[in-house]
């Protein structure tokens, strides 16, 4: 069956031939409602862990890409916390290898800024920059200040962004949750905003003075929002991302269940405020999941014993849609920028002849039994959302639906 056959079959009108594509693309998404389906351009997310090379008990580029279509999403960007980790052009060609065997959609690989992302000596950022769509140590800060200022200087020359995990490791004190009222009252060890915030204050100062485009991956923090913004004012060319669950959860909602454990950690209720303000006002330019697989013995340990990570790419549209859109924070056109226009624009990541359709009007309970992907910690299980994907389409083929 082709893309238009698909699209007729579900009651999409004004299908007829190759020009449908192109035109989706073009439009907005409000131009685009039939009176029961909604399409919205192919979402990017350019903060993915698809565990392959090295973690294929995890996820594989096939499964990962396969959960990302049936979310929407025509491209992601897979960050380099692999074995081997992508940081010289020998590592880097075992996961493009895997990529163009087993993706659906398009994936753009991250390189390592430091050798194994082990923060002791830069990677090979001339070898692979060509490659690759970004450096990242994510899932690590880079501790030395001199380093990631000469991080930022090799990345200006090449052209290419340097996007942060940021974490001040001797501030972590052992913390696997947000230092709040949870931990305080359930005797947790915290992680401490100030381990998130202090990194970024530092890094705004060096992207500065280096000139370096700078991209700050999943802000989870009221003061994260404030540095960001301020910077922004000041013409720091910097750009940052927040995930779903930081938006709609708070420490409030945690329970003792590994999958309610990531990194960063679900933080106070002012902090989740301060992102939803910082969506409204630009801050925070785009939402990407940090889709994290891992086995579900992995997951199986508690708050305190499992490993960080929860998967996102089959939920986050739902989810937004559900808490944000049907709520009056945001409109539908806005939840399209933030998940398509802003980070491909970021990321120069073109659309193309990409498009999901939705019916936004169908809900349901999320069960994780039936992702895609190959993990199931969430901590939206159980949860009624509304928003199912029915058809998602790459360069005019289907690739879920």
């Amino acid at each position: 069956m082709t893309v238009f056959d698909k699209c007729e079959k579900i009651g999409l009108s004004g299908v007829s031939g190759a020009p449908f594509c192109a035109e989706i693309a073009a439009r907005s998404v409000s131009a685009l409602n039939s009176p029961e389906y909604t399409v919205f351009p192919g979402f990017c997310d350019v903060h993915v862990h698809f565990r392959e090379p090295g973690f294929s008990y995890k996820e594989t580029i096939r499964t990962g890409t396969k959960s990302a279509a049936r979310g929407g999403y025509t491209a992601v960007c897979t960050m380099p916390n692999l074995d081997p980790v992508p940081d010289c052009p020998a590592h880097l060609r075992v996961q493009t290898e895997l990529i163009a065997q087993s993706a659906c959609i398009d994936v753009f690989p991250y390189a390592a800024i430091t050798v194994g992302e082990r923060g002791e000596a830069l990677a090979d950022m001339e070898g692979v920059a060509a490659d690759v769509i970004a450096f990242s140590d994510d899932g690590k800060g880079v501790q030395s200040e001199s380093m990631m200022r000469e991080a930022m200087e090799r990345a200006r020359a090449l052209g290419k962004m340097i996007v942060a995990h940021c974490e001040v490791n001797e501030l972590l004190r052992g913390g696997y949750i947000h230092a709040g009222d949870y931990a305080a009252a359930h005797g947790h060890k915290g992680i401490c905003a100030e381990s998130e915030w202090q990194q970024i204050e530092r890094d705004l100062r060096l992207a500065r003075e280096t000139g370096c485009a700078y991209h700050v991956c999943h802000i989870s923090t009221k003061q994260s929002v404030a540095l960001i913004r301020s910077a922004k004012a000041e013409g720091v060319d910097v750009t940052c991302e927040t995930a779903p669950h930081y938006l709609v959860m708070d420490d409030g909602d945690l329970q003792e269940d590994g999958r309610f454990k990531m990194n960063p950690p679900l933080r106070g209720r002012a902090d989740r405020e301060a992102l939803i303000e910082g969506v409204l006002d630009g801050t925070i330019d785009m939402i990407a999941t940090d889709h994290a697989p891992h086995s579900a013995e992995e997951k199986s340990r508690g708050l305190a014993g499992s490993a960080f990570g929860i998967v996102g790419l089959e939920t986050a549209l739902p989810v937004l849609y559900t808490h944000l859109v049907k709520k009056n924070i945001i409109t539908k056109e806005k939840l399209a920028a933030l998940l398509s226009a802003n980070p491909r624009e970021r990321f120069n990541i073109p659309l193309g002849n990409d498009f999901s359709v939705w019916d936004l009007n169908a809900q349901y309970r999320v069960d994780p039994e039936e992702f895609l992907s190959m993990g199931r910690a969430t901590p939206f299980a159980g949860e009624t959302v509304f928003a199912k994907c029915l058809l998602t389409v790459k360069n005019g083929q289907v690739v879920y639906g």
